[in-house]
């Protein structure tokens, strides 16, 4: 199933891009996309443990299964001072 993933912050400039179209399998979850977003987007897998992930502007978890032609948003840990 194709999911759209929409990356902010960090993650955006890391991967050069705003959005992302992954192919997951029927049944994935939330841990399935942390887990092929690394594979297709090295660059990103020092990220990927602490990035949230949100689900109809919903936080979700790893057990969380996303549904067809979901949209989600990846939101990376923020620091500041």
């Amino acid at each position: 199933m194709r999911t759209s993933v929409r990356l902010f912050a960090v993650a955006r400039q890391i991967a050069g891009c705003d959005r992302v179209e992954l192919e997951l399998p029927e049944h994935a979850t939330i841990g399935d996309l942390r887990q092929q977003l690394g594979r297709d987007i090295p660059a990103l897998s020092g990220l990927l443990g602490p990035m949230l992930f949100a689900l109809d502007a919903r936080y979700v978890n790893d057990a969380s299964l996303v549904p067809p032609n979901a949209e989600i948003a990846c939101i990376p840990p923020v620091s500041g001072g």
